[in-house]
C-alpha cells in the first residue's frame, strides 16, 4: 500500500477563533510543516506557529499588509490573487486558511472554492461561545455542498458539552476534541494541552 502523507486544511467558523494556535498544535502533533498561503495583516501567523510548534513553516504565497479581506488587501497593493499560486506542496502539511470559509480572495473566488479544488480534509475550528451552533452547522453545510471532506470539528474555548454534542449530532461530524484557552501560551503548555485534548490517530 502506498503511504500518503497527511495533509489537512485548518479553517474556522469565523475569524479570531483560535485556529492558528490549533494549527500549531496539530503540526507539532503529527510532525507536519505549516503553510498559510494567504496572510492578511501583521504580525504574520507563520512566526507564531514557528515559535509555538518548532516546525518548519513555509513562506506565504501572498503576504498582505492590510488586516482585511484578502481581496481588499490585494487590491490596495495593486494586484489580484492568482489561484495558480495556491497549490499545496507535497509532504505532511497543515494549511491554515484566512478567516472563515467564505473569505473572498478575489471578486470571483472564495477560499472555500480553493478548498474544493484541493479536496483535502478540513478540520473546522469552532469556538464554544454563544452562536457557535448556527455558525458551525452552516459551515459544515457549505463544505458538504462542495464535496469537501471533513475530518471533524475541533472546539476551542471553555467546555460547553451541550453545544459540542448537538453540533456533532446534527452536523453528522466527528467531535475531535476541545482545546482550552491557554494562559500563558507557551510551546510546552500548548504541546501538553493539545496532547490531552486530541488523539493523533484522528489525523494520521
Amino acid at each position: 500500500m502506498r503511504f500518503v502523507a497527511p495533509q489537512f486544511v485548518v479553517s474556522g467558523t469565523d475569524t479570531d477563533i483560535g485556529k492558528t494556535v490549533f494549527a500549531a498544535g496539530l503540526a507539532g502533533l503529527i510532525g507536519a510543516r505549516y503553510w498559510k498561503p494567504v496572510q492578511a495583516g501583521e504580525p504574520g501567523d507563520r512566526e507564531t506557529v514557528a515559535e509555538l510548534a518548532g516546525v518548519e513553516t513555509l513562506p506565504e504565497a501572498y503576504r498582505l499588509k492590510l488586516a482585511a479581506s484578502p481581496h481588499q488587501g490585494a487590491a490596495e497593493e495593486g494586484f489580484v490573487i492568482n489561484a495558480a499560486n495556491l497549490t499545496p506542496p507535497d509532504g505532511p502539511l497543515v494549511i491554515e486558511g484566512a478567516g472563515g470559509l467564505m473569505v473572498p480572495l478575489t471578486r470571483d473566488m472564495l477560499f472555500i472554492d480553493v478548498f474544493a479544488r484541493w479536496k483535502l480534509p478540513v478540520v473546522l475550528c469552532a469556538g464554544t461561545k454563544l452562536g457557535t451552533i448556527n455558525h458551525t452547522l452552516l459551515s459544515l453545510e457549505a463544505l458538504r455542498a462542495r464535496d469537501i471532506p471533513v475530518c471533524g470539528v475541533a472546539f476551542i474555548g471553555d467546555a460547553h458539552d451541550e453545544s459540542e454534542g448537538i453540533i456533532a449530532e446534527k452536523g453528522r461530524v466527528k467531535r475531535l476534541g476541545r482545546l482550552p484557552h491557554i494562559t500563558p501560551l507557551t510551546p510546552a503548555r500548548l504541546q501538553a494541552e493539545f496532547g490531552k485534548a486530541f488523539t493523533k490517530a484522528d489525523f494520521t
